[in-house]
């Protein structure tokens, strides 16, 4: 099988990985964020302890995330439905050590003092990073309505929603246009509310 670029090499598929993510919002008022990473070869796999057929995934691994809305996470469920070896699935309960924990800022840090190298499984962790960013655009909206009911409440109440992304891109530098101008909005919405 090639997959080629246009005006560039003619390349062979080794290997094809899938990272999927879903937010939903609960009748209870919770978030649940379910991730699934799936790793496939176009050609057979031979591993300490079986072949994997071509098209079959080499890994298959799930995770669930309970999180209320101020980001801190209520449930955590890890699955591994195929591997390489039979005992990939055994550290699958290490990721209710999560519970308690807030994402944001020094959320990979934690992560990786609670379940890092051997004390988890790499693609179950690896799998958290896009299932925390999957958690702020789930909520950008419920975040949205929820300032702007906090504000019609309390006259006095000053909105800080967006200022959450400042400093985590190029885009949003301290210093730049585009933080400049979302502080500007701040402001204003803060007058008119």
């Amino acid at each position: 099988m090639t997959d080629d670029l246009p005006n560039g090499p003619a390349r062979t598929l080794l290997h094809d990985r899938h990272v999927h993510c879903r937010g939903y919002l609960r009748d209870d008022g919770l978030i649940d964020i379910e991730g699934s990473i799936v790793d496939v070869k176009p050609v057979p796999s031979q591993t300490l302890y079986k072949t994997v057929e071509a098209g079959e995934p080499f890994h298959l691994m799930r995770m669930l995330l309970t999180v209320d809305m101020d980001f801190v996470i209520q449930d955590v469920k890890a699955f591994t439905e195929a591997a390489p070896t039979p005992i990939c699935g055994n550290i699958a309960s290490a990721y209710e050590a999560l519970r308690g924990l807030k994402i944001g800022p020094g959320f990979k840090k934690q992560v990786s003092q609670r379940v890092g190298g051997v004390h988890g499984c790499t693609h179950l962790t690896e799998l958290l990073g896009p299932m925390a960013t999957t958690l702020y655009q789930t909520t950008f909206e419920l975040m949205r309505k929820l300032e702007n009911e906090k504000a019609a409440r309390d006259p006095d109440y000053q909105s800080t929603r967006n200022n959450w992304v400042i400093g985590t891109c190029h885009a949003y530098h301290p210093d730049s246009e585009v933080t400049r101008k979302l502080l500007a909005l701040g402001a204003e919405t803060n007058r008119k509310e």
